[in-house]
């Protein structure tokens, strides 16, 4: 019994010891409300994005979120990210097209950027 609760104590002491390690400075921290989230560009037509924190386009974490509207359509891509994920917040997500306005939350280790895939 002892050899698994100093197991323990001991798995606990790592996983402690790495969030600290990873953590960042609290004046760091951003909170967003959802009325206080705008997005840029037009109400139709391309995706409308928000980036929440971080830059895209320079090294380190970013979040950002993307707005289809209904029908978008999206040319074959990828992303150069070295880590990212992808969570359908809003509607859903169909590779290569959309059914209704879909809202994704993207988070990244940048520098970010999009790269089309030739179409023949």
């Amino acid at each position: 019994m002892s050899t698994r609760l100093t197991f323990l104590a001991l798995t606990f002491g790592t996983v402690a010891l790495s969030a600290l390690a990873y953590a960042q400075n609290t004046s760091t921290g951003v909170l967003k409300l959802p009325q206080d989230i705008e997005f840029k560009g037009p109400l139709t037509g391309p995706p409308q994005t928000v980036v929440l924190y971080g830059d895209p386009t320079k090294p380190g974490v970013f979040v950002s979120r993307v707005k289809f509207s209904a029908g978008w359509k999206d040319p074959p891509h990828w992303h150069p990210d070295e880590v990212r994920t992808v969570v359908v917040l809003l509607g859903t997500l169909y590779f290569g097209m959309k059914d209704g306005e879909v809202i994704i939350q993207i988070t990244g280790i940048g520098p970010s950027g999009k790269t089309f895939i030739p179409q023949q």
